[in-house]
């Protein structure tokens, strides 16, 4: 494709749009760059999926810090999980070359339906996370929750939510379903580009019992190293347009900006009601993208 003045301005606009996404809900923004890409400009399959993985990077890049300092991002927890989705990126650019992604797609959007009902119901009272009991003077059913769903005290963290106006404390439970939904993700994302965080934002708060504010700012952590790992596989096959992804940086980055300062002001309720609707978008879109062949 020409990058015309006027294509110029609308690609900044969608990688702001993306950018915004990607800093409240913990997301690349691929699902909605890559149909934009695709439809919009004709731009093959394998250069866009190459520019939102650029995306991506720039995308962590730019609110990671903040998160981090906030201590809403959880580095233990991002770093343990990472060596799994690494090593799925890998793989999923390896194979993108010569595996058809339309029956993945399919299935995907399967799973991503029941995943949007559990988010938009949210966690039960029964799955309250152990220390949150211990904060309402319930020490022994707290005891009893971290021994029976595998705790880790380790990797646990605490941070003051500005938009519940109280400090959040948690431990993550349950790690091998989320090395394993890690895995999972780190290859959609280095396979299809749409970013592992749709996967990885419900596994570390529906599986892991993470706040649904600590599983987006951890997984917008993770997602810059899952794509820096299989970004270099797209660039070596001349993939990367430097023009276009130049583009949509610029307004990732000015999206992220704003995301990070909308982030603080919404409630976790909100967060994970609007991550249900993304989810049911992109199952949307897988299907299409099956079909369609």
């Amino acid at each position: 494709m020409y990058l015309t003045p006027l294509n110029v301005i609308l690609v900044v606009l969608v990688g702001t749009g993306t950018g915004i996404l990607g800093a409240i809900l913990g997301v690349g923004g691929g699902v909605f760059l890559i149909p934009f890409l695709v439809l919009g400009f004709g731009v093959p399959m394998h250069y866009a999926v190459a520019t939102s993985i650029v995306s991506v990077i720039a995308t962590s890049s730019a609110v990671a810090s903040t998160n981090v300092e906030r201590g809403t991002a959880n580095m233990r927890l991002g770093m343990t999980l990472e060596v799994a989705t690494s090593i799925g990126a890998i793989l999923g650019g390896l194979v993108s070359v010569w595996l058809s992604a339309h029956v993945l797609e399919g299935l995907f959007g399967l799973l991503l339906l029941p995943t949007a009902a559990l988010m938009w119901r949210g966690r039960s009272p029964d799955g309250e996370n152990d220390l949150e009991l211990a904060e309402k003077g319930q020490p022994e059913i707290a005891e009893a929750a971290a021994e029976g769903n595998g705790s880790v005290p380790a990797l646990g963290g605490q941070y003051y939510d500005e938009g519940e106006g109280r400090l959040v404390s948690y431990r993550v439970r349950r790690l091998p379903a989320g090395l394993a939904i890690s895995l999972a993700a780190g290859s959609v994302s280095g396979l299809l580009g749409v970013g592992g965080g749709i996967f990885k934002v419900p596994a570390l708060h529906l599986l892991c019992d993470v706040p649904i504010k600590a599983a987006a700012a951890t997984s917008n952590f993770m997602i810059g190293v899952t794509a820096a790992a299989s970004a270099f596989i797209y660039y070596g096959r001349g993939e990367v347009r430097p023009a276009l992804s130049g583009a949509t940086v610029i307004g990732v980055l000015l999206g992220s900006a704003a995301g990070s300062f909308l982030n603080r002001r919404v409630r976790g309720g909100q967060i994970r009601r609007v991550f249900a609707v993304l989810l049911v978008a992109v199952a949307g879109q897988m299907w299409y993208r099956a079909l369609a062949g």
